[in-house]
């Protein structure tokens, strides 16, 4: 019930019928932009494919899918998505944009195999690779545009983008490439606790030290698919580890932090380990902040946000967490 009063919910209030296209928020007067930066839809994405894994019959994704395509841009040196639609404005382009879009992608391509996104989601990997290089040791850039620092949320998704795609294309290169990510990523971004900073300043080397959900759920994810992909015991050690400092750290007086999306993140690389070892506690606290934001933050239109403003990342957010809680507990 949740699922589908906040997807009919955004096709009433945050879609553009006429373009396809969606709003940033349902305050369309002060919206900054006449349709939504390319984030929102990174998050609508991955809930439109965990839709279609409860409700195989229908594609939630293709209209999704039509939408993102309004943001791609062949300049060189890769194709890849830009921020904003791109017929109505030139806007930078951002790794970890992109890295999202194709992590829903290869997500699809695992049940449905259409050619489409494993097409997409490769496109998508050699432009992000295109953000790599060895200033710093190592790692993948933020924004093309602007090469000022490199980010766990850059970097993360881009070893999952690389292991999925080994998973499917069992290309050593998307392997090896993942595992260099993975360590550098670890060395200069990982806090003692297990957990990640946010950024490394390339001028100054400066670690921007923020802990954020996200990039705990996407170097915990890795972790553990490494260790199906590799049966090293360390990664799965090491997936316990992180998954232990994120609950502790982040999971306080029964609620987790703001950002619904950021949270969804997290969520994917507990139920990652979650099918590894079983324990349901990693997504008992899920469901209990799940629980809260439906109880305490949804107005009378169904639409949830602690602001009078809703906007779609945060009802794309819900629907994938719903979705993924609604899934685990079928199991």
């Amino acid at each position: 019930m949740r699922i589908s009063l906040l997807y009919r919910q955004i096709n009433h209030q945050l879609r553009d019928s006429t373009s396809g296209l969606y709003y940033e928020t349902t305050d369309t007067a002060k919206n900054q932009n006449r349709h939504s930066y390319l984030w929102p839809l990174c998050a609508y994405i991955q809930a439109a494919n965990e839709m279609d894994v409860l409700y195989p019959k229908k594609d939630f994704m293709l209209p999704v899918v039509k939408a993102i395509d309004q943001y791609y841009t062949d300049r060189l040196p890769n194709a890849g998505y830009q921020a904003y639609v791109t017929k109505e404005k030139h806007d930078s382009r951002f790794y970890d944009d992109n890295q999202w879009v194709a992590l829903a992608y290869l997500d699809a391509y695992k049940r449905c195999h259409k050619k489409q996104y494993l097409e997409k989601s490769e496109m998508i990997g050699r432009f992000m690779l295109g953000g790599l290089d060895t200033v710093a040791g190592g790692g993948i850039y933020w924004n093309e545009d602007n090469k000022s620092s490199k980010n766990t949320c850059s970097n993360g998704p881009g070893i999952l983008v690389l292991l999925k795609l080994y998973n499917i294309t069992h290309n050593k290169a998307y392997l090896s490439t993942a595992i260099a990510l993975y360590k550098w990523t670890n060395n200069t971004l990982q806090a003692p606790d297990g957990l990640y900073y946010d950024n490394i300043n390339i001028t100054n080397h400066n670690i921007g030290k923020v802990k954020i959900t996200y990039n705990t759920g996407t170097m915990l994810q890795s972790n553990v698919l490494l260790f199906l992909i590799t049966k090293d015991q360390k990664y799965l050690d090491e997936a316990e580890r992180i998954a232990k400092a994120g609950r502790g750290y982040f999971f306080k007086n029964g609620r987790l932090p703001e950002g619904y999306w950021f949270n969804a993140v997290m969520l994917r690389g507990y139920e990652e380990l979650y099918k590894v070892d079983g324990n349901k506690s990693w997504i008992d606290f899920f469901r209990q902040d799940a629980d809260a934001i439906w109880n305490d933050e949804r107005d009378a239109n169904n639409l949830v946000g602690k602001h009078p403003a809703k906007s779609l990342i945060d009802q794309a957010a819900m629907i994938e967490i719903y979705a993924r809680l609604a899934r685990i507990g079928a199991q």
